[in-house]
């Protein structure tokens, strides 16, 4: 309702000085309001008076002359009300009560009342207006009457998205003439004064009836001069204003320049409608470009993701070993490289473009488009199935390196002690055969005879110690064989010749004591303290040997409880230490009783023992050295126990760690879980809350990171085996990998929802009534519902599917929605979407098509030119570009299919 004097600050309307009317400031009118507050005294300006009484008049003869009549004095011509009744006629269409005819001033005033009841019943409040100053000629309270009906029935309905009347057109306003160079539309005044405005509303919408180029800005008079006389040529507007009066004019009459603008307003609303077209189809427009936007984003970061896969798989397939340990460590390098570094960033793409496909699909769901199909070879399914040969082609790879390594360690182990055993063998045999091939037997006496054939016992007792040590060579080379030594060909070589020249040790030796013993009855008994020396020392010095070698011997252990098992095993051998000192001492005494009973006796010793070459200097030089290898080899030892223990703090180091991150992490995959099935309060409080959860995994990234350097000071140190802990890192990696993705996803679900409630209208209460009834339902908390759940959800919800022919029915239509694919299982998602479906309503291709066809002016096709000058540049290409050309009877040259195209936005089914 209008109160009208108080509402109306541009013009206050009442009786002059001396008269009864009344004027007051309260609040604005509900359809129309004004923006400034004026000098009183500006507002009794005659200019504006006689800019209202001429265009007031205009605008009233505008539509008076629809019913063959005109009024020359508006205070004057509306005293009677007749005319004033018929004006309200026309321009409302409708009857109002029979006018009186009488002449007298009742009947004057009962009409004029029957007038202003029924302005009134239109919703306006006229305050201080009644029929007495109307029928008096009160000019102020006539033009104010007059212009509260211009309000009413020609600027009340403007509106442009949802402003006020006088917003709304003023809005209309600084649109259409937003091009125009030197036309800047902020008011209902001084902006008309130079006439560019009305010139470009009207270029605007008909160019071809102004020349804007050519028009002058420092020329106002002719410029309003050329726009009223185009209007009232051209568009059947009535000329309102003067030009002269509005350049004269410091500020021209608002409500004059409103009541003109209005009626371009009403003359150009079919381009309105146009418009209004346009916007809704640029809207559809906007929608698929973002939409392909998306599909070909989806499609090359899906061709990426599958070209890296498609590299890697090999790669990781690729079980080649490598001849040294170097080479395999290198592998293994690269190996922690791609987990660390090259894979983590892959297993966000595969996340992020599940999440915009599901983006996408929703999206296009909401608009009614069809389903998008990616290209062959590149669906989610695909990717999934590319990402899971990627997974098991990396099962089992780091394991196989590390096994590789140990294997080449303990190949170059066995190396090392192959080459040491034989090398102590090929010096030991060094000469053997050129003793055993001399024939000094044959000249020798028969005490040298005797000597030889003792010294020869001493050589086969020596011989058969050394057994040993050529097994232990062939069983070392058959192992490097079967471990597949690199330089397994060089390993049998020298295997073979050591094993052959063995074979030809022992038939010379065979030989030799066959030749001895044809002449041993004629051998006189060798000195038996000799003998006795050299049956002792030589099983002595072979046991120093021996000895030496243990002591020299290279080990590798992986366990405390290993090197501990070698540290006792050498205390051990310290322990037969004081027994073995007693038997050096022992043999040193018989050669020195040897010594003594031969000076005793006057016999002269011919040089050293003659049935062994191990001599006393040989034995103390051997059991001196003895004794430096042991102290060596209990430094050796406790190095290696002191690694051992290193790496055992390493391993509780690590399992400490990985104890508190592996169950915290199943810990939150349970809670994302419960979370996803008890969401609370809105669905933004629920995707904030689920943000705020997943910045809470994030920040617990430094926990991984540690447990990372941990693991990777435990593969340097090529520790394989962890027994205080369940949790490998392979195993929390993966934990962390699907942690991140769940929330991720989890987060996906609850903005998809946005979309279909934001979209579809749904309410927060619906959206949180079908969340209580799927998960009153969702028995085990699994996500999704099976059929009979379903069924039971739907029936809560009042849908008839009772198990009758029509009930089932109804639900097998249902699932087939719902559960296109027939998995059995109707998602959270899938069941949003089909209540919202079924609950909203959405654009269609009827209402497309019912868009272009008013841009098409009522055609059954559209041009090129029109698509261009109705929609901005890139849809309208983007229309073009698409449409086919119209085949109907009607067709033009260059006509366009647009029904067909609007029926393809919205997919088949649609036709």
């Amino acid at each position: 309702m209008v109160d009208y004097h108080a509402a109306n600050q541009s013009y206050q309307y009442g009786p002059s000085s001396g008269g009864n009317g009344a004027g007051g400031g309260s609040s604005m009118g509900d359809y129309m309001a004004q923006e400034d507050d004026w000098d009183r005294d500006l507002l009794l300006d005659p200019a504006w008076e006689k800019q209202q009484r001429k265009t007031f008049t205009a605008w009233c003869n505008s539509h008076l002359r629809k019913a063959g009549t005109q009024i020359e004095n508006i205070d004057e011509d509306f005293r009677d009300g007749l005319k004033l009744m018929l004006l309200l006629e026309v321009i409302s269409g409708e009857r109002l009560p029979k006018p009186e005819r009488g002449k007298m001033r009742v009947h004057k005033i009962n009409n004029v009342n029957k007038a202003l009841d029924f302005i009134a019943s239109k919703g306006v409040k006229l305050v201080s207006i009644g029929a007495e100053e109307i029928v008096d000629g009160n000019a102020k309270m006539t033009l104010g009457m007059i212009w509260t009906i211009i309000l009413r029935f020609a600027i009340q309905d403007i509106s442009v998205e949802e402003t006020s009347a006088k917003e709304g057109l003023l809005l209309w306003c600084q649109r259409k003439t937003a091009p125009y160079k030197n036309v800047n539309v902020q008011n209902f005044h001084i902006s008309w004064k130079d006439g560019l405005a009305f010139n470009a509303l009207i270029h605007r919408h008909r160019p071809e009836l102004i020349e804007y180029d050519k028009l002058r800005k420092d020329d106002p008079v002719t410029n309003l001069n050329n726009a009223f006389e185009v209007a009232e040529k051209y568009l059947d507007i009535p000329k309102m204003l003067d030009a002269e009066d509005i350049v004269g004019t410091l500020r021209p009459d608002e409500k004059a320049i409103m009541t003109y603008v209005s009626c371009f307003y009403h003359a150009f609303s079919g381009a309105q409608k146009a418009e209004t077209a346009a916007n809704r189809i640029c809207k559809v427009l906007a929608v698929n470009q973002e939409n392909e936007h998306l599909m070909e984003d989806y499609e090359r970061l899906a061709s990426d993701l599958l070209e890296w896969i498609r590299r890697t798989i090999p790669w990781l397939e690729d079980r080649v070993p490598q001849k040294t340990i170097q080479e395999m460590q290198q592998k293994l390098e690269d190996f922690r490289d791609y987990r660390r570094v090259h894979k983590p960033p892959k297993v966000q793409e595969k996340c992020q473009l599940e999440i915009n496909f599901n983006t996408l699909q929703t999206k296009l769901r909401l608009s009614n488009r069809p389903a998008f199909m990616p290209s062959e070879g590149r669906m989610v399914s695909d990717i999934n199935n590319g990402w899971q040969h990627l997974e098991q082609a990396e099962k089992g790879y780091e394991e196989w390196l590390l096994n590789e390594i140990r294997r080449l360690e303990r190949l170059d182990h066995l190396a090392e002690k192959f080459r040491q055993k034989a090398s102590i063998h090929e010096a030991w045999t060094d000469g053997k055969e050129a003793m055993l091939k001399h024939r000094d037997y044959e000249t020798a006496t028969l005490s040298d005879i005797k000597a030889l054939i003792r010294k020869h016992e001493a050589f086969e007792s020596d011989l058969a110690a050394h057994q040993d040590r050529v097994e232990q060579i062939a069983a070392i080379a058959q192992e490097l064989n079967e471990l597949d030594y690199y330089d397994s060909h060089n390993v049998n070589t020298r295997c073979q010749k050591i094993c052959d020249q063995w074979d030809a040790l022992g038939s010379l030796t065979h030989s030799r004591r066959e030749a001895l013993e044809k002449t041993e009855k004629q051998l006189e008994t060798i000195d038996q303290l000799h003998l006795e020396y050299a049956k002792r020392a030589a099983p002595f010095n072979n046991w120093m040997e021996s000895a030496m070698e243990d002591l020299q011997d290279m080990f590798i252990v992986h366990t405390i409880e290993e090197i501990e098992g070698l540290i006792s095993a050498h205390d051990q051998f310290k322990s037969t230490l004081p027994d073995a000192d007693r038997e050096r001492e022992a043999i040193l005494a018989i050669h020195k009783e040897a010594q003594r009973i031969a000076e005793s006796n006057h016999i002269k010793l011919s040089g050293s023992n003659p049935y062994t070459t191990v001599t006393p200097q040989i034995i103390n030089s051997k059991w001196e050295k003895v004794q430096q290898l042991v102290p060596k080899r209990d430094h050796a030892l406790l190095e290696e126990q002191s690694k051992q223990q290193s790496n055992e703090h390493l391993r509780r180091q690590f399992a400490s760690q990985a104890n508190i991150v592996g169950p915290w992490i199943q810990t939150k995959m349970e809670e994302i879980g419960r979370i996803s099935i008890e969401m609370n309060g809105t669905l933004e409080d629920q995707l904030n809350h689920l943000k705020q959860y997943e910045r809470s995994i994030v920040d617990y990234k430094p926990n991984l990171d540690l447990l990372e350097q941990q693991h990777q000071l435990i593969q340097e140190a090529l520790i394989f085996d962890n027994k205080h802990t369940n949790y490998t890192m392979e195993h929390i990696r993966v934990g962390w990998e699907q942690l991140l993705t769940t929330i991720a996803r989890t987060i996906n679900e609850v903005e998809n929802q946005i979309l279909t409630r934001d979209a579809k209208g749904i309410s927060q209460e619906q959206m949180q009534e079908f969340r209580a009834s799927f998960n009153h339902f969702d028995k085990d908390h699994g996500g999704a519902l099976g059929p009979e759940e379903f069924k039971a959800c739907l029936i809560s919800l009042g849908y008839d599917v009772e198990n009758d022919r029509q009930g089932d029915a109804e639900f097998n239509r249902i699932m087939s929605v719902v559960d296109p694919n027939h998995s059995g299982l109707v998602t959270f998602q899938a069941f949003i979407d089909f209540m919202s479906r079924e609950t909203t309503d959405t654009d269609t291709a009827d209402q497309v098509i019912a868009s272009f066809k008013v841009l098409a002016g009522d055609k059954n096709f559209i041009t090129a030119e029109e698509l261009r000058r109705e929609l901005p540049p890139d849809q309208a290409e983007y229309c073009i570009a698409r449409m086919a050309p119209y085949q109907g009877p009607d067709a033009v040259p260059g006509a366009l299919d647009y029904k067909s195209f609007s029926t393809a936005l919205y997919g088949e089914s649609d036709l």
